[in-house]
């Protein structure tokens, strides 16, 4: 089994918080004016849709390394459907530019892709999600 870690702490002097693997980071935040969000970063619902399409792309990138294929250009827009109180992902679709001018035929490429994505596949199949409350340590 393979465990992926991420951590998440909130911005001093914002209602925002920055998230980290490792050494890369990113922010995230509400829209500007929505319960105290400052718009300087991600909201949970463009995570997810970059978790979509970033996870189909770095497979787009796999399967052509595993095919000895060469690929010019990945373009993907991703638009992820939200409804509901709470607000549930009910759709995501992607559109997908891939080429290749050493003949390779994308499509296999996007086909073969798109049946490991590991995000795709996990939202699609669906996962528990738990929560785990730790106090705070105290000062001293």
């Amino acid at each position: 089994m393979v465990s992926s870690i991420v951590e998440l702490r909130n911005v001093a002097g914002t209602e925002a918080a920055m998230g980290w693997a490792g050494g890369h980071t990113i922010v995230v935040d509400r829209p500007e004016g929505k319960a105290g969000g400052l718009g300087l970063g991600f909201n949970g619902g463009q995570l997810l849709a970059l978790a979509i399409g970033g996870c189909f792309c770095n497979d787009l990138r796999y399967v052509a390394h595993e095919m000895g294929a060469e690929i010019d250009e990945i373009a993907v827009r991703v638009t992820l459907q939200l409804e509901g109180t709470p607000l549930v992902a009910t759709r995501a679709d992607l559109d997908v530019i891939c080429t290749s001018s050493d003949g390779t035929d994308t499509g296999v490429l996007i086909d073969r892709a798109r049946n490991v994505c590991t995000v795709a596949n996990s939202v699609t199949k669906g996962f528990p999600v738990s929560f785990r409350i730790t106090p705070a340590a105290t000062p001293g």
